[in-house]
């Protein structure tokens, strides 16, 4: 496994009104935070709150073109990104600590914070298609490049880890500052990862390491197109 420190490029924060930053996405201009009872839109440009969704959201987050999906306790919450209307949900898999979540490949991939582990879903349905098990605690989940990456946190030490979704191997990972969480991750498609920071209020762009894509790291269908 390649280890390194992670590039830190800049921070976002601590965010007005936001007392927790949990899961995170992109839209392609704003970065969407969760933050309690509802999504915050930040300009990565401004640094602006610009605009808001008061919805249920105390953990994971993704964004499929059109919806937002949204983890609300043990429900996953599918939102109108236009409108802010929540059009439906489904129950998350039995069990506790749902956590980070993804869009790729016409699923959704949810975290599961103490069982370690990422679970791909039917998006209509919530059935489990696949279980991928990991050694450390799960937060933030995301797929670039046909690579998965997830966030850690345990205690003070935090890591984005690129995995094998096939083993779940970790294949590299970038080390946070001791003390620095990672709460959620979402990439903007190419060198950046934006990074929830839990209860700093911040959210904290990472670069992302620059190289073609790993065979380990495919999507879920051997693509090497992820998204």
């Amino acid at each position: 496994m390649n280890r390194s420190d992670a590039e830190i490029l800049c921070e976002y924060g601590p965010l007005p009104g936001v007392a927790s930053v949990g899961g995170v996405t992109y839209d392609g201009r704003h970065v969407w935070c969760a933050a309690g009872g509802k999504l915050c839109a930040l300009d990565v440009d401004s640094g602006l709150v610009q605009r808001t969704i008061y919805v249920p959201g105390q953990a994971g987050t993704a964004f499929d073109g059109k919806h937002f999906y949204q983890v609300a306790d043990d429900l996953i919450q599918k939102i109108d990104s236009e409108t802010g209307r929540v059009l439906g949900t489904i129950a998350a898999p039995p069990g506790e600590g749902n956590s980070g979540l993804a869009w790729a490949e016409g699923s959704l991939w949810l975290g599961r914070y103490r069982e370690r582990k990422i679970l791909q879903l039917d998006p209509a349905t919530g059935t489990v298609l696949r279980t991928i098990e990991s050694n450390r605690f799960v937060t933030g989940v995301t797929w670039v490049d046909g690579e998965l990456w997830h966030g850690t946190w345990e205690n003070d030490e935090s890591e984005i880890r690129h995995v094998d979704a096939n083993t779940g191997d970790v294949l590299e990972a970038l080390v946070m500052p001791l003390g620095v969480g990672v709460s959620g991750l979402e990439s903007d498609g190419a060198e950046r990862f934006f990074c929830g920071g839990g209860n700093s209020g911040k959210v904290r762009v990472v670069r992302r390491p620059a190289r073609g894509v790993s065979a380990g790291g495919r999507s879920p269908t051997g693509d090497a197109s992820a998204e």
